[in-house]
């Protein structure tokens, strides 16, 4: 709304060139880097059309161009992969904490959810370009556009207006808010919810002065459904974990990985999890069933709760194989340059690197911290 996230696609290209290589990097780090603080559908469907935009310019048809392939995946997998980083990236993320909090009274925090989060996040920006390069290498190594006129272009364009101004101090008002979080809950001696900085902030727009944006603009534009999702969500989570499904579920499925080495651990509960995702077909829904399960399942085993729900909640809103798994992956994919198969069978090869990578950063920083 604001117009601060064109002014963003504008600089990824004026950075990146006419490289298609680049752009394909430049993309999935930008989609990451965003999706880290703004939801992840967000950052889709700002990244789409940039990526539309520049595919047209090219002449490429739909369907007919790795790279086009490539690049509307990578706006995609950006954006589900940034969405780890911190609990405010993706919807499954708040499911999981609340589960986490109500179920076993551990409260994660927003600096102890980034301290797995973000290393993975980063780590797997270079492994799903080697895929995405592998799979669809561009049939082109660079656009018909120079760097030189990219960079033009973005050094034309208007200084940044006072709409977009306030939404980048308030944008990182929220971050500072998110991580300092717990120093002021010491200072105060109130607890503050993940929810709490981003209220806050949300209603600094609409203070006389402050913003230009009335609320009659901005409510059509939130996601009314997906809050309603979120929090049905819950409520059926909690009742898989009421009614003792969410244990006799854990330990008919998983009742074995107690006896498994921390590593074997971590390396199984993500696969499986996001293998449970062609069965289940959606992030939220994996989130509500799974992360009951496996809570209760820590417990049942005599684990540490957060050995176990860390990956667990981690892994929950990756989506690599099915385009409906998430509206992240839906919103490029209406764009028409790729297809179901084009997306799945790149997407099984990022699972088993993302299962990797999980692997190696969990076990690694919890053994650090005593978690393993």
């Amino acid at each position: 709304v604001s117009g601060l996230g064109k002014r963003i696609g504008m600089l990824i290209l004026s950075k990146t060139g006419n490289s298609t290589r680049s752009i394909i990097f430049g993309f999935l780090l930008t989609g990451t880097l965003l999706s880290m603080w703004v939801t992840n559908m967000a950052v889709a469907a700002m990244l789409m059309p940039l990526a539309v935009g520049i595919l047209e310019e090219e002449g490429l048809q739909p369907l007919k161009s790795n790279f086009g392939r490539a690049l509307l995946i990578a706006c995609a997998w950006g954006s589900i992969i940034g969405g780890i980083a911190t609990p405010s990236g993706a919807g499954p993320n708040p499911l999981a904490i609340g589960f986490i909090r109500e179920m076993s009274g551990i409260e994660i925090t927003f600096g102890q959810w980034m301290l797995y989060g973000v290393p993975a996040a980063l780590l797997m920006v270079p492994a799903s370009w080697l895929v995405l390069i592998i799979f669809f290498k561009p049939e082109m190594s660079h656009l018909a556009k120079t760097k030189a006129e990219m960079q033009q272009e973005f050094s034309e364009m208007p200084k940044m207006s006072r709409t977009e101004t306030v939404t980048l101090i308030i944008f990182l008002l929220t971050v500072i808010l998110w991580l300092t979080s717990p120093v002021l809950e010491r200072w105060i001696g109130i607890a503050i919810p993940i929810s709490m900085p981003v209220l806050f902030t949300s209603c600094l727009f609409f203070i006389p002065g402050v913003g230009r944006l009335s609320w009659k603009k901005i409510e059509p534009e939130i996601s009314w459904s997906g809050i309603i999702l979120i929090l049905s969500g819950i409520s059926l989570g909690m009742m898989l974990y009421e009614t003792g499904t969410a244990k006799w579920l854990s330990l008919v499925m998983l009742s074995g990985i107690g006896s498994l080495h921390p590593v074997a651990m971590v390396f199984v509960i993500v696969l499986m999890i996001s293998l449970l995702k062609i069965i289940f077909s959606s992030n939220t829904v994996t989130a509500t069933i799974v992360i009951p399960i496996m809570v209760e399942l820590a417990v049942s085993l005599n684990l540490p709760v957060l050995s176990v729900a860390i990956p667990s909640s981690l892994v929950a809103s990756l989506a690599f194989i099915l385009v409906t798994s998430s509206p992240t992956n839906v919103i490029p994919y209406s764009a028409g340059y790729f297809s179901i198969a084009d997306f799945a069978k790149s997407g099984l090869l990022m699972t088993l690197f993302g299962t990797v990578i999980m692997t190696i950063v969990v076990y690694s920083l919890g053994s650090v911290t005593g978690l393993y």
